[in-house]
């Protein structure tokens, strides 16, 4: 197992570590719950320097990009970053990621610490065609997620620039908590606003140390994996691995807005087809209509108890106090307000599909 540049301070601050995507991850401190409120009402930080980061830069770096991810890189100007995924050849998805363009022909993309190997490996197969020059970061990097409502202004003392002034899939590179060149993204997976700081693993304990103390006055407190979860599904974010992966297309997974058929991409023909006869399956949000506990790979069934799906997200909503999940089930079920079943050890538990996202704020 690998450990972050920070895993000696999850350790001292009583963390609970687990192996995530090789690395030793602090899944929680004090307990889901709690953290999850502090982000929610407050501000909290996360460790998620297990992400990986590919620089591509030269002529045909963009060409490459339009090429690779189903979202369209040229609408970005320097300062802009947007979500995609890699498409792969048979309606799957390889990976979801952030492009951020940091100056004319350089980009930025953050990809998922499980799939840093097979995205790599992926992109230079692609990239034979178009020659751009592509570095993998990943093990020079550190990512912190400061978040929550209280994040700019528990934040501002560290830096130069005016936080406030950073508008959602933004970012400026610029001083921060004593570092000259730092990304200071506003971007985020759980909904309650806040940034992302990418740094350098020899600069990021000093980030950390005046992230916390900046933020103490504000009740900052360290956040782990769990609420990380809790948080990005009250929000109906896909997780890779989980409601997302090789074998669900983007058109199926709700994400046909980041699939820009204005281009050329891998597989963008049969996405296309998909798109305009309408898929056979659609992930769905749902929440449970009595006590319950949604789980990855639960059953989803009908009224007859037929299994039509499985849960591929759930959890017991810390801010909605009811059981939510996602799952995949045929369309004829996918319609909001929609009666459905979650198989939860014997009982069929009745559950209702929702729009998303479960949490309004």
């Amino acid at each position: 197992m690998k450990n972050t540049a920070l895993t000696h301070i999850h350790e001292a601050l009583g963390a609970k570590l687990v192996p995530f995507a090789g690395y030793n991850m602090p899944v929680q401190y004090e307990g889901v719950n709690i953290e999850h409120e502090t982000v929610r009402n407050g501000v909290g930080v996360f460790d998620v320097s297990h992400m990986g980061e590919f620089l591509i830069e030269g002529e045909n770096a963009l060409s490459l990009i339009q090429k690779v991810t189903s979202n369209d890189a040229s609408k970005l100007k320097v300062g802009s970053a947007q979500y995609s995924c890699f498409p792969n050849e048979n309606n799957g998805i390889v990976d979801d990621l952030i492009c951020y363009r940091v100056k004319e022909n350089t980009y930025l993309l953050v990809v998922n610490a499980s799939n840093i190997e097979k995205d790599w490996n992926w992109i230079n197969q692609y990239n034979k065609e178009f020659g751009a020059d592509l570095k993998d970061l990943s093990e020079n990097y550190s990512l912190l997620a400061i978040q929550g409502p209280k994040a700019v202004e528990a934040m501002q003392s560290l830096t130069s620039i005016d936080l406030a002034d950073i508008a959602f899939y933004k970012f400026k590179i610029a001083d921060f908590a004593g570092i000259e060149h730092v990304i200071i993204s506003a971007t985020g997976y759980t909904g309650s606003g806040g940034f992302e700081i990418y740094c350098k693993n020899s600069e990021v304990e000093q980030v950390w140390n005046k992230v916390m103390e900046a933020g103490a006055d504000y009740g900052i407190k360290p956040i782990g994996l769990a609420a990380r979860d809790t948080l990005r599904l009250e929000m109906g974010y896909c997780l890779y691995g989980n409601d997302i992966d090789d074998t669900t297309s983007p058109i199926e997974a709700g994400l046909g807005w980041i699939t820009k058929f204005t281009k050329d991409f891998v597989n963008a023909k049969n996405l296309l087809k998909q798109k305009k006869e309408g898929p056979q399956r659609k992930l769905v949000a749902f929440e449970l209509n009595e006590r319950g506990i949604p789980r990855k790979d639960y059953d989803i069934v009908d009224g007859n108890g037929i299994t039509i799906g499985k849960v591929t997200s759930g959890t017991m909503s810390p801010s909605l106090g009811k059981g939510i999940g996602m799952g995949y089930v045929p369309i004829i079920f996918a319609e909001t307000g929609t009666q459905i079943h979650i198989q939860i050890r014997k009982k069929a538990i009745p559950a209702t599909i929702v729009k998303l996202p479960f949490y309004k704020g």
